[in-house]
């Protein structure tokens, strides 16, 4: 009688690495990257213990994990990580720039540190990040930037600077799914609306009134964003690039 085996993970053999990992939508996709197979780096800013927790108790279910810190605003420190996580796992096959930045104020009072800052962290080390990766993916990479529904709707005042900021990413997926679709890599935003975690709890103070723009009036689940960043890395996504895929129950319907 012949034993059943088990299939092979979808993302098995595969190397990710995901800045922003720690905590939120970040640990949501690492957590689903290395339940489909992936040994996974992630970056964080400050949370040590959260990074330990999230490392150790992907380890404890037979997957890899490594955490680090980093700065994502300094170039040199995420070109370093990148190069850590590759070294490390022997390969990288998957980058997810999921760390980013939310400073809101009106036009006429938001601070020119916030704006650098804005521009830093959600577009330059995007940047950063996919040149450092470059250097060591090939056919079948998969590039995937976490942007926002904001970069297609700003509902309210204050929000201009990071709406701005992800827009910037349309533009870049773009053109560089130009430059790597000959090298057989993808590149894709993913543009989630309101979603539940400690800095956009669904019972906060705004939840209500974004519920209102909403079609399906919910605040999303980082699951459900890991769930659309999982099918991004893996094989059926392989002639999907270029897009920037909303993931926001309509709030930019």
């Amino acid at each position: 009688m012949t034993q059943a085996t088990s299939p092979k993970p979808v993302l098995g053999g595969k190397a990710a690495f995901v800045t922003g990992g720690s905590r939120g939508i970040g640990a949501a996709i690492v957590r689903r990257l290395a339940q489909d197979g992936a040994a996974v780096a992630f970056s964080y800013a400050s949370n040590d213990a959260a990074a330990r927790d999230l490392a150790a108790s992907i380890e404890a279910a037979g997957g890899r994990a490594l955490a680090l810190r980093v700065d994502s605003a300094d170039a040199n420190a995420l070109r370093a990580a990148v190069d850590q996580a590759a070294q490390a796992f022997g390969r990288l096959d998957i980058l997810v720039n999921n760390a980013g930045v939310l400073k809101l104020g009106a036009a006429d009072e938001i601070s020119l540190e916030d704006f650098d800052l804005t521009l830093n962290v959600n577009v330059r080390a995007v940047f950063v990040a996919i040149q450092a990766a470059l250097r060591h993916l090939g056919e079948g990479g998969r590039i995937i930037n976490i942007g926002s529904t904001n970069a297609e709707r700003m509902p309210f005042a204050g929000g201009g600077v990071y709406a701005m900021s992800k827009s910037a990413l349309t533009g870049l997926v773009q053109g560089f799914a130009r430059d790597l679709g000959p090298r057989g890599i993808t590149i894709n935003n993913v543009q989630p609306g309101p979603v539940d975690t400690d800095m956009n709890p669904a019972d906060g103070p705004m939840a209500s009134t974004m519920h209102g723009f909403m079609a399906i009036p919910r605040h999303g689940r980082g699951a459900e964003i890991a769930g659309m960043v999982a099918y991004l890395a893996g094989p059926e996504a392989g002639f999907v690039t270029g897009a920037s895929l909303n993931i926001d129950g309509g709030f930019a319907a």
